[in-house]
């Protein structure tokens, strides 16, 4: 009976992928943890569609596959804004990679707590990014 159980575990998990590749984007810019980037997305407000551009650190990355999202982090008006996207989602049109920055964390939410100067990561000279 397990035998049986974990086959049709498996052959679930499969379909579930199988399903999934259709919606997933084919080419995705690389960028990491500490990159600034920008994120055009698609807005509809009303009736009417516009595009907006969201720049900001990327401070994580999380899940696989469909549901994978990254959390994009900027300081407007000496506030900080974060806005978490599905990294497959048909509302982002396109990932930019701008700069890249240095780290040596996963997950730079230590990066909530600094204002300033401080917020900000030293600059790491890569390949993948577009310099101005």
């Amino acid at each position: 009976m397990a035998k049986n159980e974990k086959t049709a575990t498996a052959s679930k998990t499969e379909l579930l992928d199988a399903v999934e590749n259709k919606s997933l984007k084919e080419k995705i810019p690389h960028f990491e943890i500490g990159d600034t980037v920008d994120v055009r997305c698609s807005i509809k407000e009303g009736e009417k569609e516009r595009t907006q551009i969201f720049t900001g650190t990327v401070i994580a990355r999380k899940g696989r596959g469909i549901s994978e999202t990254f959390t994009v982090r900027r300081i407007v008006d000496n506030e900080g804004v974060e806005r978490i996207f599905p990294l497959h989602s048909p509302n982002v049109i396109s990932i930019k990679p701008v700069r890249s920055g240095k780290t040596r964390r996963a997950k730079l939410y230590y990066l909530r707590k600094r204002t300033g100067k401080s917020a900000r990561l030293a600059h790491r000279h890569s390949d993948h990014t577009v310099s101005k």
